[in-house]
């Protein structure tokens, strides 16, 4: 014996006599971990065996009883045919008295091991197959067996064409095989009865067994009614049939029908079928063409041990009855009864030793007989039994056959679903393999394959099971779908509606809709080949193979019906005859989806494929309820006037909240007559969904695509989805008003860019009413349950911004109210920021929206007319939506968006204030009080904005720009003050403090320093300032008499405010007339501080001040010189081209202006300065420089009044000859003067 091996085996363990029997083990269970697998050791050639038991009926072994010499086995034992405790609940089942093997005992196995099939394990079948399978190149009896392929499983089942063929004449079934077999392979068949010999040698086994178990070896007889008694009538059922395992509940398996004769003269019933489909009374016309006699349960694993036997390389799934004794001293024996005038042979030797192997038996007892009296026992081990005199052969002969056929049946039965037909006529050396499906879909009715439905159900379980595995990566898709598919294909849909909508279903959920983006170019194991993949599109093998080809056409055994011929056993042994080709596992690839979309359109035609499924099963069109006569039926033009008005949405909101609350009691209402519960209504319930999950995903892709007509058409379906499921519904899960929220939100989104992108309304509609034949089919079974009105208010496409603007609010708020209902709001906090979010931005619109058709009003309105009633009904829509919107974003603390939206508002409250300035005449006007009130709103309002950020380094940009727009507020509101002085109200003083304070503040939140686009207007603002400020102390200057000290004060300020307003316009380009402004200002400030002085001395140094400050202006004067020249080029160079200069055009008027003042004030200073130096030097002492300027300044003064005395001078000569005068006096008119 071997090595230890994982799992139990029916070997005897070392030692404890306590564990002699196997008890009953759930499926899937291997036995004990210590008990051993076997492998032989013969003659040098080694085969390797082990075998582990996963599931055992049998009761715990119990030793032989050893008969008495002379015993009379034709005698039945006291104990013949009935219970006993030794035998357990299968006992006659265990002393092998069952029939043999039923047309789908392997389909019964492979559901109760289904994860085994299609992956794992090469082979299925009852143990009598595989041995028969074996022996074909020794035996000349006829083999005939049904192969199906499940993955790269093969279930193998015996098919009893003496049984096949005459109930086909009863029934009228299978004759199309019937008339291909008599024309191909046996015209003159007939049934052929078993022999007398075969009955006796059966009975007097079975009493041998019995006489084995009974101890005391008597010999009782037995009444003759209980020897006619069914041998399998005390059996009972081992499992309760495999459930269904489909995505929802299904109904368990019904067991089988006890009105089910055991006598074999009536037919069964329905319950033949596993699984029993929810419509299965007339799912199938299995009729009882297989029923040999005995009560047959149907497709359940039936078998005593069901064992997992790896051969050599092959591992098989093996069912077998074989009685298995033990204790004492030999733990583990089979029994066999042998007649010893027959010498044992070949076949027999052959039997018992792979009868041995498959259930780990290491010896064998033989009991011999003649003419059923017992002789004598022999023991023999099982590595022995190859070597027995007349029963010798190779062990690695056999495992060379097994290889071979394992090889030939995988390369050539390639199509799943279809059942293959092996077969070998009796004394014949060639094996022929049939494709059963293809001939039988030449005839009239192609589902008269009995096979079909339980290839179908085993497809579809295989694939439940994998689909159940989540833990199992994405490379076994491909599989998955395939086994759907080829199930699907099997099936009548009108015969079998269940387990299509189920598989469609399941076909949809292989398609992940979620999928990140780059899920098809990243490393996705969906496309790559395994060895459990294969494809139902797979050519067949070509016959090319250099170690022998299965088929000739040549040959004249060649039979063109058949898929693959071995043309003589003979090769079967020939060692590796087959093996290239059983090395060869075609792919199956999982189809590649290049876009969401592609994907989503497989998704949805397999959704619509289980909605037809559904509908069909249910009712037909015209069985649907008529409509209720009292009802009105919704009129599409009734609602277009209401439904886009804020009060139509309202109302329409009010109705959706009402039927949400009504989804938390259950509230159930279908047109189509579902029950509730039923499999129909559970399996639309989820095609539905999955349906409305693929029509969001979709309008999520049209929306980044920005093709938002499309978007709407999407969510509109997905919607009207929805609506479907909550009317049928009885239980609304948390997770499905999630999904729920999830659109409308989206829904929102859509509207909003529609909103936003009004110039392309004719394409958006154009997309929003395309519908495909797919989407209309869909819709059509949603109508069957529902008007899908629910959310028609969302889903309009209106030609009204506001209306628009409107919806996509609503839709926001009906996100977040059905976060509300349970526990959403906390279960998923990232979406209830996003809905927060989305709701405080769609506010912002609306209220900018509202903010911006008051600013239309009021500059259509005349000046001194009074603010409106709609423009103060403006304000207050656009004021609440940003009062609701700052909410929102505090609510999340999203502190930036907040600040956006109080900047809004401190805009919205500057045109309240800019709407009261227009009363009363320009003339007369003043600052009013409601004008202040509204701009120190606004002022309040932008502080807030700066206290939620915090700091700068929150968010710069909008930082900069809410100090910006605070500036702006300060600024205006001090300019108005300064230039609509309220004299009426306040006194000048007051009025000069406060212009005063706001134009610091202003200051204060102008920031010159940072480098960014918004530099240069902050320091045009500040510059402005400043040159205001000085203006106003100037003024004040001049105004007031007394106080001396203030005088002072007032006049530091002045020169103070100048000099820094002049440094700022230096800074800027594009300022040279306010430049030249302020520079004049100053002059005439220096001037009027002239009047006041008494001195010469005093008012030469003053003058000489004046002058260097016209001095200084030369470079105002360059730069408007630079702009001038640059107009008159402009023409020139491109004259169909204006001037796309980035400053603002020259004011040639102001120039103008400004250059008559600045020509005049240079002729009086000047000429001041000449009457002035010309009386010092009379007065006193000649002072060289002092000649020397004032010869400068007669010179320049000359010039000066020629230029000017020339009215028809152009303004650029004017220009020119001021900065060449302006030369000269910075050269020597001024210089010497301080």
């Amino acid at each position: 014996m071997g090595d230890s091996k994982e799992g139990g085996a029916e070997s005897p363990p070392a030692g404890a006599a306590a564990r002699e029997g196997l008890s009953l083990l759930s499926q899937g269970e291997s036995e004990e971990p210590s008990a051993q697998g076997s492998a032989l050791f013969l003659g040098g050639n080694e085969v390797k065996s082990r075998a582990v038991v996963k599931y055992s009926s049998a009761p715990p072994r119990t030793a032989f009883a050893r008969l008495e010499e002379k015993t009379d086995l034709k005698l039945p034992p006291a104990n013949w045919l009935r219970e006993s405790a030794k035998l357990g609940p299968a006992g006659t089942t265990i002393l092998g008295n069952s029939k043999k093997s039923k047309p789908f005992s392997s389909f019964g196995m492979a559901y109760d091991f289904i994860d085994s099939v299609g992956n794992d394990v090469d082979v299925v079948s009852d143990s009598e197959n595989i041995k028969k399978l074996l022996k074909i190149p020794y035996s000349k009896s006829h083999v005939s067996m049904a192969v199906h392929r499940i993955g790269r499983t093969l279930l193998l089942d015996e098919l009893d064409i003496q049984e096949l063929f005459m109930r086909s004449s009863q029934t009228g079934d299978w004759t199309w095989l019937k008339e291909f077999y008599q024309r191909l392979i046996d015209q003159k068949w007939q049934r052929k009865k078993k022999s007398k010999e075969h009955w006796y040698q059966k009975a007097i086994l079975s009493k041998f067994l019995y006489y084995s178990i009974n101890g005391d070896g008597a010999a009782q007889p037995v009444p003759s009614a209980e020897q006619q008694e069914s041998p399998s009538s005390d059996q009972t059922n081992d499992s309760d049939g495999a459930s269904w395992p489909a995505p929802f509940e299904m109904p368990s398996s019904v067991s089988e029908d006890p009105s089910a004769s055991s006598q074999g003269s009536e037919p069964l019933e329905p319950s033949y079928i596993v699984g029993h489909v929810a419509s299965a009374p007339k799912e199938q016309n299995l009729t009882t063409l297989f029923n040999d006699g005995e009560n047959s349960q149907g497709l359940k694993n039936d078998f005593v041990r069901n064992i997992l036997w790896t051969f050599e390389d092959i591992h098989m799934l093996v069912g077998s009855n074989m009685p298995i004794f033990g204790g004492g001293r030999y733990p583990a024996v089979s029994l066999r009864l042998r007649d010893n005038n027959k010498p044992i042979n070949v076949l027999t030797g052959i039997d018992y030793w792979l009868d041995n192997l498959i259930c780990n038996v290491p010896e064998l007892v033989m009991c011999f007989h003649v003419n059923g009296i017992v002789q004598k026992y022999e023991m023999i081990k099982t590595e022995e039994i190859p070597n027995l005199e007349n029963s010798n052969f190779s062990t690695k002969v056999i495992k060379d056959i097994a290889q071979n056929i394992l090889s030939f049946l995988k390369s050539n039965c390639t199509k799943e679903g279809h059942t293959y037909w092996l077969f070998k006529a009796s004394g014949s050396d060639i094996v022929k393999l049939y494709d059963l499906t293809t001939l039988c879909e030449e005839t009239e009715d192609k589902y008269q394959n009995p096979f079909t439905m339980p290839v179908a159900i085993l497809l579809y379980k295989v694939a439940c099971n994998m689909m159940m595995k989540k833990n199992q990566n994405k490379k076994h898709y491909g599989t998955i779908r395939t086994l759907l598919l080829n199930c699907v294909k099997l099936l009548d849909k009108s015969r079998h509606p269940q387990i299509i909508a189920s598989a469609n279903y399941m076909l949809s959920e292989l398609f992940q809709l979620d999928e990140p983006k780059k899920e098809e170019s990243s490393e996705s194991p969906l496309n790559e080949n395994s060895d459990e993949s294969y494809s139902e599109e797979e050519e067949e093998m070509p016959d090319s193979d250099e170690n022998g080809s299965y088929s000739t056409s040549s040959d004249p055994s060649d039979d063109n019906k058949a898929v693959a011929i071995i043309k003589s056993v003979g090769e079967l042994s020939v060692p590796e005859k087959y093996k290239s080709i059983h090395q060869i596992r075609p792919s199956c690839t999982f189809p590649v989806c290049h876009d969401t979309e592609e994907r989503c359109r497989l998704v949805l035609s397999y959704v619509l494929e289980g909605l037809k499924s559904v509908d069909s099963s249910i009712k037909k069109e015209s069985d649907l309820p008529a409509a209720d006569p009292n009802t009105p039926i919704p009129l599409k033009y009734e609602d277009e006037s209401t439904r886009g008005s804020p009060e139509g949405l309202e109302k329409q909101m009010a109705l959706f909240l009402d039927k949400m609350g009504s989804l938390q009691k259950g509230n159930y209402s279908s047109q189509s007559g579902m029950i509730p519960g039923s499999w129909q209504h559970k399996m639309k319930l989820q095609l539905i969904l999955k349906s409305s999950k693929a029509y969001y995903v979709l309008s999520d892709a049209a929306m980044s695509l920005q093709k938002y007509g499309r978007a709407l058409r999407y969510i509109k379906l997905a919607l009207q989805s929805h609506d479907t499921y909550c009317c049928l519904c009885t239980n609304m899960l948390s997770e499905v008003l999630l999904f729920l929220s999830q659109y409308l939100t989206l829904c929102g989104d859509i509207q909003l860019m529609l909103a936003q992108n009004a110039n392309n309304r004719a394409a958006h509609l154009e997309e929003f009413n395309y519908q495909t034949k797919e989407d209309q089919e869909i819709l059509h079974s949603l109508h069957r349950e529902s008007s899908c009105q629910g959310f028609a208010w969302a889903t309009d496409l209106s030609t009204d911004l506001e209306s628009q603007l409107s919806v996509s609010c609503k839709c926001y708020e009906a996100a977040n109210e059905i976060l509300q209902f349970s526990d959403l709001k906390s279960q998923n906090p990232e979406h209830y920021v996003q809905v927060l979010k989305r709701m405080g931005n769609i506010r912002n619109e609306i209220g900018v929206f509202y903010m911006n058709q008051a600013a239309a009003l009021q500059s259509e309105r005349v000046v001194s007319k009074s603010v409106s009633s709609a423009e103060q009904q403006l304000w207050k829509k656009s004021f609440s939506c940003f009062e609701k919107g700052i909410h929102n974003f505090e609510s999340i603390d999203d502190a930036t968006n907040a600040a956006l939206l109080l900047c809004n508002t401190g805009r919205l409250m500057r045109i309240c204030a800019q709407a009261h300035c227009g009363a009363g005449d320009e003339f007369k006007r003043e600052f009013s009080p409601e004008e202040g009130l509204y701009y120190n709103k606004a002022v309040d309002y932008y502080l807030r904005a700066l206290r939620s950020l915090g700091t700068r380094d929150i968010h710069p940009a909008v930082w900069d720009s809410v100090n910006w727009e605070l500036s702006t507020t300060y600024f205006t509101m001090a300019t108005l003050q300064q230039d609509y002085a309220p004299l009426s109200r306040k006194a000048q003083e007051q009025i000069e403090k406060e212009v005063s304070e706001a134009m610091m503040k202003s200051l204060k939140h102008c920031d010159v320093d940072s480098v960014s686009a918004r530099q240069p207007l902050c320091q045009y603002r500040a510059a402005t300032i400043h040159h205001r400020l000085a203006s106003m102390y100037h003024s004040c200057l001049r105004n007031q008499v007394g106080d001396e000290h203030l005088r002072k004060q007032h006049r530091v300020l002045a020169d103070l405010h100048y000099s820094k307003a002049v440094k700022l316009f230096q800074l800027l380009r594009d300022a040279p007339c306010e430049l030249l402004r302020v520079q004049l200002e100053r002059v005439a400030f220096a001037e009027f501080q002239m009047t006041s002085q008494n001195s010469n001395v005093g008012k030469l140094k003053t003058l000489s001040g004046a002058l260097d400050i016209m001095v200084r202006t030369k470079h105002a004067f360059q730069l408007i010189r630079k702009e001038l020249v640059e107009e008159f080029d402009q023409p020139k160079s491109d004259e169909s081209t204006p001037a796309a200069d980035s400053s603002p055009s020259l004011n040639r008027e102001e120039v103008v202006k400004l250059l008559s003042i600045f020509e005049s004030r240079l002729s009086f200073l000047l000429l001041q300065s000449i009457k002035l130096l010309s009386s010092t030097k009379k007065k006193t002492s000649s002072n060289t420089e002092d000649d020397a300027v004032l010869k400068t300044n007669k010179q320049i003064y000359s010039q000066l009044l020629r230029a000017t005395a020339n009215k028809n001078a152009a303004l650029l000569e004017r220009i020119d000859v001021l900065v060449h005068l302006l030369d000269q006096l910075a050269r020597g008119g001024s210089g010497g003067v301080q």
